[in-house]
């Protein structure tokens, strides 16, 4: 049976690689934290041979050399940019964000809208810019 993505998270090369050799199963797709390198997929590739798509974030993605893009191309599996959000949560949901935007189109100044709803008037600057 594949299981659909397998999200490996690490803060260094090292720990990723480590975390990929402890690993085994059935996965058609690998997110990975870091930018992709020779290594990194060849160890991949070797603890998942299954796997047909390798995803990193959008940042790294770009900066992934040919080498990587002509290894994965030549064992048939797609290096994509993945749509995982990274950093720090939202604090405030769409819905406010929409709120703000809202009172201000009706012409409600920013300091009044940040007391209203009770958010940091920079914060309300900022979700109007």
């Amino acid at each position: 049976m594949v299981i659909a993505m397998k999200v490996i998270r690490a803060r260094n090369k090292i720990e990723l690689i480590e975390q990929i050799k402890s690993m085994e199963g059935e996965h058609g797709e690998v997110y990975i934290n870091m930018r992709p390198t020779l290594d990194i997929v060849e160890k991949i590739i070797e603890r998942f041979p299954n796997v047909e798509k390798i995803m990193c974030p959008p940042s790294l993605h770009v900066q992934t050399s040919r080498k990587v893009f002509k290894k994965l191309a030549d064992k048939g599996i797609k290096l994509e940019p993945g749509e995982f959000r990274v950093g720090r949560p939202k604090k405030y949901d769409d819905e406010t964000i929409a709120e703000i935007t809202n009172l201000r189109n009706q012409g409600m100044p920013a300091k009044q809208i940040s007391e209203r709803l009770n958010i940091p008037l920079r914060t309300v600057y900022f979700y109007l810019q």
